[in-house]
């Protein structure tokens, strides 16, 4: 791995690189994984300081202004301008272009790519079981690990900022997600790839995790609310309307709406929904197709989610069943990964098909209705369900306590997905079975927090100066 930007090597991305290495004996990966360390001291992964005048954080995320819908923009950067954590999460290109200059030991793994601690939560799967794992592949692409696990550690001391915790509290959280990362990965590294390949973190795990009997029930009765019905059922009554007699999703400007043809072009826009569901109907497998044929589409809609993907064209579908129950299906427009200019171009042409494979080669289990198309216009998409039984994790509410616990369940999810996707192994020989890298994750996640301050405080002086537009209230 380059140790500096302007080395321009790229890494090829495609899957059996990232795995070839496992083909080796376990004690020879360990061995291979310890001299690493006399090449990229763990140690080294603590320091982080950007080079001067070599990169314009603002010019990164000004770049992809170009592919976003324009009346979305002000949303975006509305959003970002919230807080230095907001920012982060938004900013997923610029950290990428800083970690493709920190130090690497070269082992590649299926990486998340925007991994931050708001990327993790509970879902449910094809069994209705709910599980703990990440949940947001847009960015994902073979890279070295360390880029997951940095990103992760610095989100927890931005969260620690924005919650008003002290500077330890968001060290400790990060140590501690850093520990559970080392630790669970030395776990599965014993196991058979078969074992990891089924491995899941469940509801019951993460009750076990929690300090108190308070917030057991707590989560007891988020996650009871999640499985009271399907994902479909409990949005539908929020973002549907009847208007003259049929039902569609409910206008809300600029956040939910319908666009006209100025937007589009001349092209009706329920006209390329139905095109692109077509599209997406032949990515499915036969089983699945007969169970999307079971609904009939009657209404699409520009809905704006998150942060970083705020401005691309992002569309609900909602379906019907002969005996009118919802699906509701969301259609995410997917381009190039941000690591994609450091860690190589993705083996998938189709970036739709690149997040759903990332997806399910990390995830323990996935949603049945994943798949990929492109549009009539050329732009291509990943499809799954709009908020199958999610359970987001409500940080904004976590003290020091709960958020290191936290920090310990999302360092045992990273574990997991780099564990399937990786080489564990060679991994586990690196790290060790001291906190030398855990502690450097600490010293990183507070001096990248810094830097993330600085972009934002960078991005306000921009709005202030009327160079970028912000729409504060969305």
């Amino acid at each position: 791995m380059p140790k500096s930007r302007k080395d321009k090597t790229k890494l090829s991305a495609g899957t059996a690189p990232v795995l070839a290495a496992t083909q080796a004996s376990a004690a020879d990966r360990l061995a291979a994984g310890n001299a690493l360390r006399g090449k990229v001291p763990r140690q080294a992964h603590g320091t982080w300081k950007r080079d001067k005048g070599g990169l314009d954080p603002l010019a990164i995320l000004r770049a992809s202004d170009k592919v976003r819908i324009p009346r979305l923009l002000p949303v975006r950067y509305g959003r970002m301008l919230q807080s230095p954590f907001t920012f982060y999460r938004g900013s997923a290109a610029v950290m990428a272009a800083d970690l493709a200059g920190t130090p690497s030991t070269g082992i590649r793994v299926q990486a998340c790519g925007d991994c931050h601690l708001l990327n993790f939560g509970g879902f449910a799967t094809p069994e209705r079981n709910i599980l703990f794992d990440i949940n947001d592949f847009d960015e994902t692409l073979p890279a070295p690990w360390e880029w997951d696990v940095k990103r992760l550690v610095a989100s927890f001391v931005l969260a620690a900022r924005s919650n008003k915790l002290s500077k330890a509290a968001g060290r400790d959280a990060a140590v501690a997600c850093a520990a559970s990362y080392r630790e669970h990965l030395r776990e599965y590294s014993r196991i058979s790839p078969l074992e990891r390949w089924y491995a899941r973190i469940t509801s019951f795990d993460l009750m076990e995790m929690l300090p108190s009997k308070q917030l057991k029930r707590r989560v007891e009765r988020r996650i009871a609310k999640a499985t009271s019905g399907s994902g479909s059922d409990l949005v539908f009554p929020a973002i549907t309307e009847m208007v003259g007699g049929t039902i569609g999703i409910r206008e809300d400007p600029p956040l939910i709406f319908h666009p006209g043809p100025e937007e589009i072009g001349a092209e009706d826009f329920q006209a390329l929904v139905r095109y692109s569901l077509n599209a997406y109907r032949k990515s499915l497998a036969e089983d699945r197709r007969l169970l999307l044929d079971r609904y009939r589409l009657v209404d699409g809609a520009i809905k704006v989610v998150g942060i970083g993907s705020v401005g691309t064209a992002c569309v609900v579908i909602l379906l019907m069943s002969p005996s009118n129950k919802p699906l509701f299906l969301q259609v995410k427009e997917a381009g190039p990964s941000v690591l994609e200019p450091y860690a190589g171009k993705s083996a998938y042409t189709h970036h739709g098909q690149r997040v759903i494979m990332g997806q399910r080669l990390m995830q323990p289990a996935t949603d049945v209705f994943l798949g990929w198309a492109t549009g009539k216009l050329g732009r291509q998409f990943y499809v799954r369900q709009l908020r199958d039984a999610k359970i987001k994790p409500l940080v904004e509410t976590f003290d020091a306590e709960v958020l290191t616990v936290y920090a310990k369940a999302c360092g045992w999810a990273l574990a997991r997905a780099h564990a399937k996707g990786g080489d564990p192994t060679t991994i586990t020989g690196y790290l060790g079975a001291k906190d030398s890298f855990d502690k450097a994750m600490g010293s990183f996640a507070l001096a990248y927090a810094d830097q993330a301050e600085r972009d934002h405080a960078a991005l306000k002086a921009a709005v202030r100066a009327g160079k970028i537009e912000v729409l504060t209230d969305a």
